[in-house]
């Protein structure tokens, strides 16, 4: 797992975050670390969302907020329903970050 030169708590608001913003406007850019960090984590809650039980559904509320549990539980799972994984991509950006020269990278929904 990468640190990102946080400390957990910090670590795991941020990887929250972005999953979170990833679930609910289905693309975002960021660096190719923290793109490749959440697409698996992702790619889980999906696959436990297809389970399409209140188990799963409790899950997903522990592990995201509400808004963004309920848009995956109740559209993304449904529509990656027959697919068997593979539901994200992340595309490198040829250019780096102005500020500090990250390589940055788009991850979306396929």
């Amino acid at each position: 797992n990468r640190k990102f030169h946080r400390k957990k708590g910090q670590r795991v608001a941020l990887l929250k975050g972005l999953m979170s913003n990833l679930i609910l406007k289905e693309k975002i850019p960021t660096t190719e670390a923290k793109a490749k960090e959440i697409q698996p984590r992702v790619e889980r809650l999906i696959t436990l969302g297809k389970d399409q039980s209140v188990a799963s559904l409790r899950l997903l509320l522990a592990r995201l907020p509400k808004k963004a549990a309920q848009k995956l539980f109740y559209e993304l799972a449904v529509r990656y329903k027959d697919a068997h994984g593979g539901y994200t991509r992340v595309i490198k950006s040829g250019k780096p970050r102005m500020g500090d020269g990250a390589k940055m990278a788009l991850i979306e929904f396929v």
